[in-house]
């Protein structure tokens, strides 16, 4: 994952040239490491607030990984690049594949996020999707939690009691990566991963689209009439990424590393 042809730049960042498999490997090699890693997952939502959000950008910057959540971000490095991304590789297929890697590396998982008892739930059945798997703990944070420093330092001795190798983060961008940024240099774990809603999913108190409407690129229409009334604005505000698209084509065409 290292070399200069493994790196896509887009944006002011670079994202790692990665298969879902390719990411979930070099995700499971940091284990033991114990630099508490930051990955991270963006998409098209969090390019455009970047735009106005700066200290979201240096959070994204400083991660170890960054894989592309969203169809247009691989499409659009496939028109810039000769090679682009190969696929999109969300949070949500990472908790999955992470928690499934992570019983042959004998790695265990801590889930922070979601709705009280939602990440409990979550856990006993990624336990039972993948026999073998350690879950150390879960929690369902406060409501305003990123806010209050004694909370924070309470969680995040909880996190470092239950002693995980990676911890999984799902309380929505920018708010879970810039917790993780903060706290970081005092969680004693080896990856950090963002993983918005895929607690839910694990759960089974959200549901995800249909694979063959993810692997089209138009989950964003499947979420939008799920919950219309949270996620219309934000897709419509998204709108401004055709003009950053444009003006990211308009920093030429070449092949990453070259």
């Amino acid at each position: 994952m290292s070399a200069r042809n493994d790196i896509v730049p887009m944006f002011g960042m670079e994202f790692s040239r990665a298969t879902l498999s390719e990411a979930t490997r070099a995700i499971l090699a940091l284990v033991g490491e114990g630099n508490a890693d930051m990955i991270v997952t963006p998409n098209v939502d969090h390019i455009v607030t970047m735009e106005r959000d700066q200290h979201m950008r240096q959070v994204f910057k400083s991660a170890r990984y960054r894989f592309a959540d969203g169809m247009p971000l691989v499409w659009l490095s496939r028109v810039r690049y000769r090679d682009g991304l190969p696929e999109r590789v969300t949070g949500a297929d990472l908790l999955f594949s992470v928690a499934e890697g992570a019983v042959a590396h004998s790695a265990s998982i801590f889930l922070l996020g979601a709705q009280p008892g939602v990440a409990t739930t979550a856990a006993d059945k990624l336990v039972g999707k993948y026999p073998g798997l350690t879950v150390c703990g879960t929690y369902s944070p406060p409501f305003g939690f990123e806010r209050d420093e004694a909370m924070s330092r309470q969680i995040v001795a909880m996190v470092n009691a239950a002693a995980p190798n990676i911890l999984f983060i799902g309380v929505g961008t920018p708010k879970q990566e810039k917790w993780a940024h903060r706290w970081r240099d005092e969680l004693t774990c080896d990856v950090i991963l963002g993983v918005g809603a895929a607690i839910d999913f694990a759960a089974g108190t959200a549901r995800r689209a249909p694979r063959l409407v993810q692997k089209s690129g138009f989950e964003w229409m499947w979420r939008i009439a799920s919950d219309p009334k949270r996620l219309l604005p934000r897709y419509f505000n998204d709108r401004k990424f055709f003009g950053l698209a444009l003006r990211e084509l308009g920093n030429g065409f070449r092949r990453p590393g070259v």
